[in-house]
């Protein structure tokens, strides 16, 4: 879903703009990596999570060891959340085969998870987020001004989805990560946190 979009072109309050940014550090190269000697900031993510309306349930699960009992019980209903808003969300005939091709590509997405393979399911949810919202807004999704077409109709919900669009920046195309798995997570754990109370 990553569209190389600047913060700085979306109609983001000032309140969430700093937030937004300390998040995806502007100032990356052309391909849309951050350089190497960028330090991840996980109060930004904590910020960001914070912005979205989700930052008790997301700061308690950060804390959460990933092979406990509660982090599989949450990503069980991450999952089911995710199923469910897929199937049920109403699409013309000709658009079945993406919803059923995107039902697919959700079990794969979570044994990334739960492999802990973070660059690859960064990149994957990137894709997941490309299609569900297709699938909720339709060809308004692919348009450059998708973001601020949310922002207008909710500022969270058009922030989650800038989100979706940020993803990208947080690896490189070759697969190498371009930051530690411990802040890939913190971020991912964002959007999953947002869609398991979407």
């Amino acid at each position: 879903m990553y569209r190389n979009a600047s913060s700085k072109n979306l109609a983001i309050l000032g309140e969430f703009r700093k937030i937004a940014e300390s998040l995806f550090p502007q100032g990356s190269k052309p391909s849309g990596i951050i350089p190497s000697k960028q330090k991840p900031d996980l109060a930004a993510a904590a910020g960001f999570a914070q912005a979205l309306g989700i930052d008790t349930e997301y700061r308690r699960l950060l804390k959460v060891n990933k092979n406990t009992a509660e982090m599989k019980e949450f990503l069980v209903h991450f999952q089911n959340n995710l199923d469910l808003l897929i199937q049920k969300t109403w699409v013309e005939k000709a658009d079945e085969s993406r919803r059923d091709k995107l039902q697919d590509e959700v079990s794969p997405f979570m044994t990334m998870i739960i492999e802990e393979q973070y660059p690859q399911a960064i990149e994957a949810f990137g894709a997941i987020l490309e299609e569900l919202a297709y699938l909720f807004f339709g060809v308004q999704s692919a348009k450059d001004d998708f973001t601020e077409y949310a922002l207008r109709i909710d500022m969270q919900m058009g922030l989650f989805w800038w989100y979706g669009t940020q993803l990208g920046r947080l690896y490189k195309k070759d697969k190498a990560a371009v930051y530690n798995d411990e802040y890939l997570w913190a971020v991912l754990l964002i959007g999953i946190c947002y869609l398991t109370n979407f």
